[in-house]
């Protein structure tokens, strides 16, 4: 496993530097790119997809987190209205552009046209590839011009090692078949495996208990669920 966050309990505000890499060393480089200071060359817009659970959202708002100065905003595609921002040198993120509306559909069109003259970048996320996505074709054309990067999910070894240090930091001792157990029945997104970790801590120090995997069967009975 090529890098570790130093932080990603589920309350931790994203950045790039706690985001787990993985196989997308080449997008968060990217985005650093993007967010670094407005003499740095620009690489462009870009449009990130994967589905839920992904990072999508951690890697839009790490990387207005690391934009310095320059103006951010950061829009849900529920609260795209008729116009988006028109502030100069802005950085637009916009999440889930799958699920735009009409109006919201025109508007981002709209800031692809207005974007050079105002020294605009566009950050866009969805769940699907660009030929998949069922918007307008004027807008998916648009989108498809962008950078465009699937965000690649962790692999088993680097969701199992990132259990197994996270727990050794709480001061736990996960045993290896509770994280083979995980790694085979449980769902694998990294917010799902932490909410798990954060259950077995709880029951550990309740029933002052080790992590093993009988409490862990004795807690799906009792209707946690993996």
């Amino acid at each position: 496993m090529k890098q570790l966050v130093l932080d990603i309990r589920p309350d931790a505000p994203p950045t790039l530097d706690n985001f787990v890499v993985g196989g997308n060393e080449e997008l968060v480089a990217t985005l650093r790119a993007i967010a670094a200071p407005a003499e740095t060359p620009l690489p462009g817009h870009l449009y990130l997809w994967g589905p839920a659970g992904s990072g999508r959202s951690h890697l839009l708002r790490g990387t207005l987190a690391a934009a310095g100065g320059r103006p951010t905003a950061c829009i849900g595609a529920d609260e795209v209205g008729h116009e988006l921002p028109q502030t100069p040198g802005l950085l637009l993120a916009i999440d889930d552009v799958d699920r735009l509306g009409d109006d919201a559909q025109i508007a981002l069109f709209n800031a692809f046209n207005r974007s050079r003259s105002l020294g605009q970048t566009l950050l866009l996320a969805g769940g699907e590839a660009p030929r998949q996505l069922a918007l307008r074709e004027d807008l998916r054309t648009r989108i498809g011009q962008c950078l465009i990067y699937e965000v690649r999910p962790l692999d088993d070894e680097s969701r199992a090692a990132i259990l197994a240090t996270l727990a050794a930091r709480r001061g736990l001792r996960l045993a290896d078949e509770v994280i083979d157990f995980l790694m085979r029945h449980g769902r694998r997104d990294l917010p799902s495996l932490l909410a798990v970790l954060d259950a077995l801590d709880n029951a550990s120090l309740e029933r002052k208990r080790a992590v093993t995997l009988p409490l862990l069967r004795e807690m799906m009975q009792a209707g946690l669920d993996i």
